[in-house]
């Protein structure tokens, strides 16, 4: 009975592993990924005032991971735009969701059930491309670990790690969105996908590819799916971080969090009645107390009050 479950798992996953992702899956993809766009603040105005402008920021969210990767590994940074189809339809579908009539389009395709099926497809586009980016990179560099787990981060997460510049692209800086500095769950998630498949390629996981492929994507879609109906945006990853930052970067006292909360550790500075402190903790001797309309000073100087 076992081995029936194996069998049917390994044929199961080996024949989803085969899905070909043109056209519906990268139609899911530009969909979402120009819905994401359009929701953003200020981008329907920049589509009125600039189409040109919105239609860089659309093909960056669309084919941004194609072209970060590509750079990672000194490729043409217009590579990806040479596949025209894949162009046309992403901006087919640019047009439609930014100046179809009434919005139509855009109402239609953010209907509740239909949007968890597109972003599902979604989830399963970034399986692909990160296993595509893991796969490229050690076709170049067999042995480049760190190599081959950037150029999959990049390829299946580029449109978050190049937010920075697509705002930029709209007339918009705001750097402490880095996500470098705060990353976004799907920039995690891509992450550890990464490095699992990179650990795979490198025989250290005890799985086939597309073993791993079925059990990655399925995790993505369903926690996709959860976090869209009860509109959560706590990553799953948040107990291991607060566990991991507390073994390994807690060290030092005094240091934040990842959530940004103070640490204990650093002794605090003591006030004076006035506010005036040292950096000791010591209460200068310039504080003055007042008492029966005199101020006497530490010194033991007495200076009548008005």
């Amino acid at each position: 009975m076992e081995q029936l479950l194996g069998m049917n798992f390994d044929e199961v996953s080996l024949q989803f592993s085969k899905i070909s992702m043109y056209p519906l899956f990268d139609v899911a993809h530009y969909i979402v990924s120009v819905m994401a766009l359009k929701e953003q603040p200020g981008a329907v105005d920049v589509a009125r005032r600039s189409p040109f402008a919105c239609w860089i920021s659309a093909m960056i969210y669309c084919f941004g991971g194609a072209v970060l990767s590509g750079l990672f590994l000194a490729e043409p940074a217009l590579l990806p735009f040479s596949n025209t189809s894949n162009i046309v339809l992403a901006s087919i579908i640019w047009y439609l969701v930014f100046y179809f009539p009434m919005d139509l389009v855009y109402k239609f395709t953010a209907f509740l059930p239909l949007r968890l099926v597109l972003a599902s497809m979604k989830e399963v586009t970034r399986t692909w491309k990160v296993v595509g980016g893991v796969a490229h990179a050690r076709a170049r560099y067999e042995e480049g670990w760190l190599v081959m787990i950037a150029v999959g981060w990049a390829k299946g997460a580029g449109g978050g790690l190049m937010s920075n510049f697509e705002q930029l692209v709209r007339g918009v800086w705001k750097p402490e969105t880095n996500e470098l500095l705060k990353m976004s769950y799907p920039v995690k998630v891509t992450l550890v996908g990464s490095v699992l498949f990179t650990l795979q390629q490198s025989q250290y996981l005890p799985l086939a590819k597309h073993q791993l492929m079925f059990m990655f994507t399925m995790f993505l879609v369903i926690n996709k799916i959860r976090m869209m109906i009860t509109h959560s945006t706590t990553s799953v990853f948040a107990p291991f971080e607060a566990v991991l930052y507390s073994l390994l970067f807690q060290w030092q006292t005094g240091v934040q969090g990842p959530s940004g909360a103070p640490k204990k550790g650093i002794k605090g500075r003591k006030e004076s009645p006035n506010g005036s402190t040292d950096t000791n903790g010591n209460i200068s001797e310039s504080v003055e107390e007042k008492a029966n309309g005199t101020t006497v000073s530490r010194n033991g100087y007495r200076k009548k009050t008005d």
